[in-house]
C-alpha cells in the first residue's frame, strides 16, 4: 500500500482495484493507494475526490447532493484511480469529459495539459487526487438509459471489455463473425452473452487468456483487415 508521503520504487507498478487488468505469472511488483486516498470534499462547486475512492461510493455521493455529470458511473467497477487512467466511460460519456484537473505526483495538472483519448489516459506519474467543477442535476432518467445499454453483459467474472471498438464498429460483433463466442480454452472463454468479454468460470489462467486473445486478433485481422486492440490492461 501507498501511504501519504511514501516514494514510490523505480520498479513499482501502481494500479486500481484491478478491474482491467490481465496479470501475467511474473509482473512488475504492484502497489493500490491505501484508504488515505480514498476521500470525497465537495466546497462551493468543486468536488475533490480522491483515487482509491470506489465508484459506487462516487454514485452514491453524487446522488445525495444532486451532482449531474456521475450518471455514467454506475456498474462501472473498480476505484476512481482506475477510471483515469483508461478513461473509463460508457459510449460517448467518459470521465475526463467531467473533470478538470489531476494531482499527479504531488502537483494538480489540468486535464488540457493531459493526452488522452478513447479508454487511455498517458498520466506520466501516480494520480492522487481529481478534481471536478460540478453543477446540480442529477439525471435518474439517463442513469436508467445507460444501466441498461450495460444490461448484456455477462455476470461470470471477467476484467471487463477485452477490446477497444474499432472506429465504427464493434470488437464483439467482430469476434463473433469469426466464430469465436462461446470458444473456451481451460476456464477462460469468450462469452456466450457477449463475445467482448473473456470470462473466468474458475481458475482460469493468464496463459489461456492470452491464448484467446491473441487468437481473437489473429482471426479478425485476417478476415476483416481489422487490428484489434486491447482495453484490458496486460501486465
Amino acid at each position: 500500500m501507498l501511504e501519504r508521503g511514501d516514494e514510490i520504487p523505480d520498479d513499482r507498478m501502481i494500479i486500481g482495484h484491478a478491474n482491467n487488468l490481465l496479470v501475467s505469472s511474473k509482473p512488475r511488483p504492484l502497489m493500490m493507494l491505501s484508504k488515505d486516498f480514498s476521500f470525497m470534499k465537495l466546497e462551493d462547486e468543486v468536488l475533490t475526490i480522491g483515487c482509491a475512492t470506489p465508484t459506487g461510493k462516487i454514485l452514491s455521493f453524487a446522488k445525495k447532493y444532486n451532482l449531474a455529470g456521475f450518471e455514467f458511473v454506475s456498474k462501472l467497477p473498480g476505484s476512481l484511480g482506475g477510471m483515469i487512467a483508461m478513461n473509463a466511460g460508457v459510449k460517448a460519456y467518459e470521465v475526463f469529459n467531467i473533470l478538470e484537473s489531476i494531482k499527479i505526483d504531488g502537483e494538480w495538472v489540468k486535464k488540457e495539459k493531459i493526452e488522452y483519448g478513447y479508454r487511455f489516459a498517458k498520466l506520466t506519474g501516480v494520480a492522487t487526487e481529481v478534481r471536478f467543477k460540478v453543477s446540480k442535476g442529477f439525471s435518474k432518467k439517463l442513469l436508467d438509459e445507460l444501466v441498461n445499454l450495460r444490461s448484456n453483459q455477462p455476470k461470470t467474472a471477467s476484467a471487463g471489455s477485452a477490446f477497444k471498438n474499432p472506429k465504427g464498429d464493434y470488437a464483439g460483433r467482430l469476434i463473433e463473425e469469426v466464430n469465436l463466442k462461446g470458444v473456451r480454452r481451460g476456464a477462460m472463454q469468450w462469452s456466450e452473452i457477449h463475445a467482448n468479454f473473456l470470462v473466468n468460470h474458475g481458475g482460469g489462467i493468464f496463459e489461456d487468456a492470452r491464448y484467446l486473445i491473441d487468437l481473437a486478433k489473429e482471426k479478425v485481422f485476417e478476415k476483416f483487415g481489422i487490428e484489434l486492440i486491447e482495453e484490458v490492461q496486460v501486465i
